[in-house]
């Protein structure tokens, strides 16, 4: 099966490339900028017409949250239409498209985890952008699997496992918010579960029921603080040195964009459809640091 992935540098495109090398029977393309720019639909084309691939995923996104709110020209331009440029193309080959999007198209105001059907309500410019990017996404391809996301890290890129490392390096105690709750989700084990529906859709076939927004995040449910306070007993038990983790309020930390207080995805629809269920945190985030924390010894 050949599946070409839209982005070259996010979590997800390289866990992606990273998952394919065990897979002998996926071969994995991919394009970024400038070569392949999704907001040029030629170039998209012609990345598309060269590689032909059985499916596109496109995990490419403006995803600077807190700097969107100052730039909703460019978050919208990548999210919405980008991602729709990218879906047109693979129509117009007759190519399915899996497209990464994310729980912030959420307000985070529900008490319980948020089903794929919930009222979306996203607070901030980066989560209207990438839910315009859903209904473009939508709109331009019949053949869609829109995935949802939260909480994504991984052993490279940006994200909060490495930053909470970085950070615990110079310090004895971190502080980190403890009212905002999700499902830490890794993205080697995205890619995974990318796979397994790629594979779904070429041994059956593509069905009517695939199309939509399924929810893919982690099975465990934890606030920042106590993500955190995981991170660093791992890395305690690795180098023997204790890094104390303080509760507080999204109140103390102000940042220039809203974050849902409830980020918890539910991922039954992922089950039902595709019999796909993520790995504990426990078990993911031990791989992760054991990649981290190897390399530093």
């Amino acid at each position: 099966m050949r599946l070409y992935v839209v982005g070259t540098e996010g979590q997800v495109a390289r866990s992606l490339r990273e998952a394919a090398t065990n897979n002998p029977d996926i071969v994995i393309g991919s394009g970024g900028r400038p070569e392949v720019d999704i907001l040029r639909p030629d170039l998209v084309e012609k990345a598309l017409l060269a590689f032909a691939p059985d499916i596109v995923i496109n995990p490419a996104a403006y995803t600077a949250v807190d700097r969107a709110e100052t730039e909703p020209d460019l978050a919208f331009a990548v999210n919405r239409d980008g991602a729709g440029i990218v879906a047109r193309q693979a129509a117009r080959l007759g190519i399915p498209i899996v497209h990464l999007s994310t729980d912030y198209v959420f307000d985070g105001k529900k008490q319980s985890p948020y089903v794929e059907t919930d009222a979306v309500a996203p607070a901030g410019v980066y989560g209207r952008s990438k839910l315009a990017g859903e209904y473009a996404v939508a709109a331009a391809n019949d053949r869609h699997v829109i995935l949802r996301t939260s909480w994504v890290y991984a052993p490279f890129g940006n994200n909060f496992v490495r930053t909470m490392l970085r950070l615990s390096d110079n310090r004895d105690r971190l502080s980190v918010v403890d009212d905002q709750i999700g499902c830490p989700t890794y993205a080697p084990d995205i890619a995974v579960a990318i796979l397994a529906i790629a594979r779904r859709i070429g041994s059956v076939g593509w069905q009517d029921r695939f199309a939509g927004v399924v929810h893919l995040a982690g099975p465990d449910e934890v606030t920042w603080c106590g993500f955190a306070r995981q991170i660093m007993r791992l890395k305690e038990k690795k180098h023997g040195r204790r890094v104390a983790v303080d509760a507080i309020s999204t109140a103390d930390y102000p940042t220039a964009a809203a974050r849902p207080a409830n980020s918890r995805l539910c991922c039954e629809r992922l089950a039902s459809i595709f019999d796909i269920r993520l790995p504990p945190l426990e078990a993911s985030l031990e791989q992760c640091m054991e990649r981290l924390l190897g390399a530093q010894s």
